[in-house]
């Protein structure tokens, strides 16, 4: 892979400070098996050894009707990727970047859109103005190694999954689990931007990889959680309510917390789609709570 490096989830907890009566919970989530795209090389054409021309010819039937070199170098061109306000520059290979359908169909119309080139080596530019550096750098992470930094990592003496090198900072949060989004002014869990960017870009397991990632976290403010929830509302889809659930879950489940939190009360005086369906999530969980109990009467 050719791009920028950057260093940055099913446990939140969030840190309470010492003089505010907020953020203290730790609720266990499960996330569905994450699976991962392999990853994809360009196969090297193989040298024909100095041996008999039946047999050289033999090689080249069985690798493919004797195709020449250069047709098998034209499917490794280099797409040079510019992305943010910035445009910073990233470069990917053209296979593996199209096994996302976004992708394949941005390379498609760039290489519409450009004079024909006879070079086997084709020049395809993308441009991705309101993307972020950090969230691509995990998209191309994943596409070449089928995860990204820090990797999840399952644990079978505890029968959990965990955080490859991780730990916690001086507040006791997990080290690089949020990001400064640059759109919205504010901190978010960056798997949940990451989860937000693989919907775009087609990418199913990435998804349920980022929500599984997301829940490993520990010592998250409620602010951020609730940044992070609006920018997953922002994102997704109303069809799309598994990374939505994950937030009204977390929510209900710690409501003690975040019920002492100056950021939930202004955050619900702002309103939203969010709170309505986080209403509609606490009420029934009422109703179960309440048919649970009569039904042990």
């Amino acid at each position: 892979m050719l791009s920028q490096q950057h260093s940055s989830q099913n446990m939140l907890s969030i840190k309470r400070p010492s003089q505010s009566p907020t953020d203290s919970l730790s609720p266990r989530y499960r996330a569905g098996k994450a699976t991962a795209t392999a990853s994809q090389r360009a196969r090297k054409p193989l040298r024909d050894s100095p041996s008999t021309p039946s047999r050289r010819l033999e090689r080249r039937q069985r690798t493919g009707s004797g195709s020449s070199p250069e047709k098998k170098k034209s499917s490794t061109s280099i797409v040079t990727i510019s992305v943010g306000p910035e445009r910073r520059l990233f470069a990917a290979h053209e296979d593996t970047l199209c096994t996302s359908p976004f992708f394949a169909a941005a390379c498609s119309r760039a290489q519409s859109q450009s004079p024909s080139q006879e070079s086997p080596h084709k020049r395809i530019s993308i441009s991705l103005p309101d993307e972020q550096p950090e969230i691509l750098s995990c998209i191309l992470e994943y596409l070449y190694k089928g995860d990204y930094t820090p990797r999840a990592i399952y644990n079978r003496h505890r029968d959990t999954w965990e955080l490859e090198n991780t730990g916690v900072d001086t507040d006791g949060q997990t080290t690089n689990a949020t990001i400064f989004h640059q759109a919205t002014g504010s901190l978010i869990l960056r798997d949940t931007a990451v989860y937000c960017a693989a919907q775009k870009y087609g990418l199913e397991p990435l998804k349920r990889l980022a929500l599984r990632k997301q829940g490993l976290h520990s010592g998250i403010q409620c602010s951020t959680i609730l940044s992070s929830a609006r920018y997953a509302y922002a994102h997704t889809s109303d069809n799309e309510s598994k990374l939505r659930a994950h937030y009204l879950a977390l929510i209900i489940r710690s409501r003690s917390t975040f019920k002492r939190s100056g950021t939930m009360q202004m955050e619900m005086e702002k309103g939203g789609k969010l709170f309505f369906d986080l209403f509609v999530a606490m009420c029934n969980h009422m109703d179960d709570l309440a048919a649970a109990k009569s039904s042990l009467a």
